[in-house]
């Protein structure tokens, strides 16, 4: 199985870093130098583990994201440490739009857990719905903490109940929800403390062994972003072009015969021949490393895109014209997109940004805010603006078409990103609705 890649989320203090430190220290990850890097006072501080920015280390706060390698007998795995504070709420949008799962932490003496009805944090709530908005698979619970209340066992079943009315309301799919104490280890590794909690279920890393990564749209028309061009100055072969176009597909599947057609250029030709990244030949799927070589020579530069041709449409019997063929990834000067605003400038209608788009550069000027998410609920509210960390509908206008999709259909073909056209600072994530 490929790695998976799963970050850490939720409120401040919630045991994000600690429980990340805890599962690189029992599965032998830590090396006994670095561990000895990590005291304090003489007892190790699990946390210093991926908090490793100095003023990280002076507040005992996460700021931003830190990721982390380990693997067992059965999965390897890279961790995103997001931190919880709402002033870095664009710090975990980042990690957490290529992720593959998503541990929730929730900390249970934050909580009135002797309640049936208690309320969650909004910081849960609020890396939840982006979790949810951000198309992440697998998103596991985890309640931290519980070795420190007075009755384990009804305060997970009350925090329990509260996550699972939360989930069934705003939509959001539970893989599994787990108590666990990242500070002592019960239930992170291995069953310290078997059926603590009333909990008979596997460990928080062993379900992690079994989540699957994110599907790869191989079933999609095949698209391949261009990110560097290979010339093969001694090549005599005359039979195709000379050239090599990389990049990492992005859907479908690529493979000698296929017809595709270059954008924006709109030039057709056939694949000759794909190469993996340890330049194999052979048919290459989506998520995967490829260099394409077509039939003939076609002016392909970075930043442009190899897509299916176009597809003919259906003629009608009693239709005398003929239709025009239909690309699979037509392109766009107008889209309609949700927008995790990162910037300290407020985002306006009016403003001109760079967009990203693959690795195609184009002007962005927003036409208007359409609405602003409320981020503990994701409800619609008007708005004229949207502020440092907030969420929000938006109408982009475009200088050049991109071929971008809605981000449902594709985490790739649709997101975007926009940088200020003065200072190069990321200002927001896009993803087209």
């Amino acid at each position: 199985m490929d790695a998976l890649k799963f970050i850490t989320c939720g409120s401040v203090d919630d045991g994000k870093s600690t429980l990340i430190g805890r599962l690189l220290v029992d599965s032998k990850a830590v090396l006994q130098d670095h561990l000895a890097g990590v005291q304090r006072g003489g007892e190790t501080d699990l946390a210093l583990l991926t908090d490793g920015l100095s003023a990280e280390r002076e507040q005992g706060i996460t700021i931003d994201v830190a990721y982390r390698y380990f693997s067992t007998e059965d999965r390897k795995f890279i961790i995103g440490d997001a931190p919880g504070h709402e002033q870095y709420t664009r710090n975990m949008v980042t990690a957490a739009s290529s992720a593959d799962a998503a541990v929730v932490l929730v900390d249970s003496i934050k909580l009135d857990w002797a309640d049936a009805g208690l309320k969650l944090l909004p910081q849960t709530r609020r890396h939840s719905l982006l979790c949810k908005l951000l198309r992440v698979p697998s998103i596991v619970f985890a309640v931290n903490k519980l070795d420190a209340v007075d009755d384990a066992a009804l305060a997970f079943k009350h925090i329990s109940g509260a996550l699972n009315a939360f989930a069934a309301e705003a939509g959001i799919p539970v893989t599994a929800i787990v108590p666990v104490s990242a500070l002592k280890g019960w239930n992170v590794v291995d069953f310290t403390n078997p059926g603590w909690c009333g909990y008979e279920g596997p460990t928080l890393l062993q379900i992690l062994e079994k989540l699957p990564n994110t599907p790869t749209d191989v079933q999609a028309p095949v698209a391949l972003p261009v990110q560097w061009v290979e010339k093969q100055h001694d090549s005599h072969v005359t039979s195709q072009g000379r050239r090599v176009f990389w990049g990492r597909v992005a859907a479908g599947g690529f493979a000698p015969g296929i017809e595709v057609q270059v954008f924006p250029s709109g030039q057709k030709a056939v694949v000759a021949q794909v190469l993996d990244h340890a330049r194999r030949p052979g048919a290459v799927a989506a998520g995967r490393s490829a260099g394409v070589t077509l039939d003939r020579e076609v002016d392909v530069s970075r930043g442009d895109w190899i897509l299916a041709a176009p597809v003919a449409a259906a003629v009608a019997d009693d239709d005398f014209d003929t239709p025009a063929a239909v690309s699979p990834y037509p392109g766009q000067k107008e889209l309609s997109a949700t927008v995790a605003w990162m910037d300290d400038e407020p985002l306006v209608a009016g403003r001109v940004y760079w967009a990203l788009h693959g690795h195609r550069w184009v002007k962005a000027k927003v036409k208007r805010v359409v609405h602003k998410l409320e981020i503990n609920t994701l409800a619609e509210e008007a708005a004229d603006r949207l502020d440092p960390n907030a969420i929000g509908h938006v109408e982009l206008l475009l200088q050049e078409a991109l071929p971008a999709v809605s981000f449902a259909d594709s985490r790739l073909l649709g997101a975007l990103i926009l940088v200020d056209t003065a200072s190069h600072k990321t200002s927001g994530a896009v993803l087209v609705n």
